[in-house]
């Protein structure tokens, strides 16, 4: 485990408030990107629900804000590990819809995937030697 990922579960564990997708991928990094948790909940308010339109999964979007705020600016390693895990889709109504087809949890699989890009996050962030 990492303090990123712990920090992420314990994010959606909680009810009240409720941490959308986007918000439990970029608060546990906060910190070390040099914001508070406060101002990464306030940047990630709409990204929820596939920016509130059920575009862009919210989990992804908020992957990409943190290797942003790590000043890595060319995401097609992050992309690329998403897509292959995820028959290409990266829409939140597509992934959404997909894990309907197969019997799964709306709460569950997003959990899964705000889970798989904080670890994909770190891995990278790892690898460009901005973390440790």
């Amino acid at each position: 485990m990492s303090k990123y990922l712990d920090r992420a579960k314990e994010l959606r564990a909680i009810t009240e408030p409720h941490y959308n997708c986007g918000q439990s991928v970029v608060m546990p990094f906060a910190e070390d990107a040099g914001i508070t948790e406060e101002q990464a909940f306030g940047i990630c308010a709409n990204f929820g629900g596939g920016l509130k339109r059920a575009s862009a999964c919210g989990a992804i979007t908020g992957g990409l804000v943190v290797l942003g705020l790590f000043g890595l600016d060319n995401p097609a390693e992050y992309y690329q590990a998403l897509r292959e895990s995820h028959e290409g889709m990266l829409d939140c109504a597509d992934l959404l819809r997909r894990n309907k087809e197969l019997g799964g949890e709306k709460k569950p699989h997003c959990d899964s995937l705000v889970f798989e890009c904080v670890s994909l996050v770190e891995k990278i962030l790892k690898e460009h030697g901005k973390i440790r």
